[in-house]
């Protein structure tokens, strides 16, 4: 004779089910608690899915503050043009009349790495065209004579950037000249992050002019045509709020950028990447990792 299964007493249905619920609940947090940590720490660990050329990168939430992908991101070493922003703060800071004309002398050349320029010695331009050419198409002769032209001259003038960086809290970083040809003048990417983030949010003439597709300038009786040195810019694609680039052998070819990108704004540091578009590539390789990452979370 089989016995008769034993029936649960009603406390005891009452126990097992607050049990059951009780587990289900630590389940769920502790899903939620490994998604909000997951979603929270930076993704370096996961960069073996995207194949980066730049020694350094780094990209930050610019509201945040919250640091999305960082490689090498605490290393000091040279940035090249990406010292124009810096320039161009000390100028815009200085009150300077924007509309002063300013003539291209001899003392303007490059004569540490020789690099040329269609701004020859004699060329006038107004202040307000240098800057835009020194942000928009990296031109070196323009942001010389920028710093030339500054009251007390070119040594005051890089006092005032590095006393601007020390202002901003930029730690990792000294600057020996206005146009970044020197070698001297190095940064890591968490300064560099900051001053984007600062010459974003408080100079609209260098969101403005560092984003300008092209723009044509007077001298000689001539027309010169410039084009930005990020040629992400010209793309629909892309929500560009600030940009600069550089390219020195020492630094190899650099890039930042605020820009929004996966429903946000984002900061983006890119240095030392070697290859003529390498750059680029890692920007849209970076954009389309994030943004699937965050399709992938909202679908998960």
């Amino acid at each position: 004779m089989q016995a008769r299964p034993r029936q649960l007493h009603r406390l005891e249905k009452i126990v097992a089910t607050v049990a059951l619920l009780a587990v289900l609940a630590l389940t769920f947090g502790f899903a939620q608690a490994a998604r909000k940590k997951a979603a929270a720490e930076p993704l370096e660990a996961h960069l073996g899915d995207v194949a980066l050329r730049s020694s350094v990168v780094l990209v930050q939430d610019a509201s945040s503050g919250d640091t999305l992908i960082a490689k090498n991101a605490a290393s000091v070493m040279p940035i090249a043009s990406i010292t124009k922003l810096m320039t161009a703060m000390v100028v815009l800071d200085a009150g300077l009349e924007l509309s002063q004309r300013v003539a291209i002398s001899g003392d303007d050349l490059d004569y540490l790495k020789g690099t040329g320029s269609r701004l020859r010695p004699g060329s006038v331009l107004t202040r307000d065209e240098l800057l835009l050419l020194a942000l928009m198409s990296s031109e070196n002769r323009a942001a010389a004579a920028l710093a030339r032209t500054y009251p007390g001259g070119g040594e005051v003038f890089v006092a005032a950037m590095n006393a601007k960086a020390r202002s901003l809290g930029m730690q990792d970083t000294r600057f020996a000249d206005a146009t970044g040809l020197n070698a001297a003048n190095v940064s890591s990417a968490r300064d560099l992050a900051r001053l984007v983030k600062t010459a974003h949010d408080y100079y609209p003439l260098i969101r403005d002019y560092s984003t300008r597709s092209s723009a044509t300038v007077q001298t000689y009786g001539r027309a010169l045509a410039y084009r930005n040195t990020n040629g992400l810019v010209r793309s629909a694609k892309w929500e560009i709020g600030l940009s600069k680039t550089g390219f020195i052998s020492e630094a190899g070819r650099c890039l930042v950028m605020q820009v929004r990108m996966a429903q946000k704004e984002m900061v983006v540091v890119l240095l030392d990447s070697w290859g003529k578009q390498s750059r680029i590539g890692d920007a849209n390789r970076i954009r389309k990792w994030l943004e699937s990452s965050v399709a992938g979370a909202r679908g998960g």
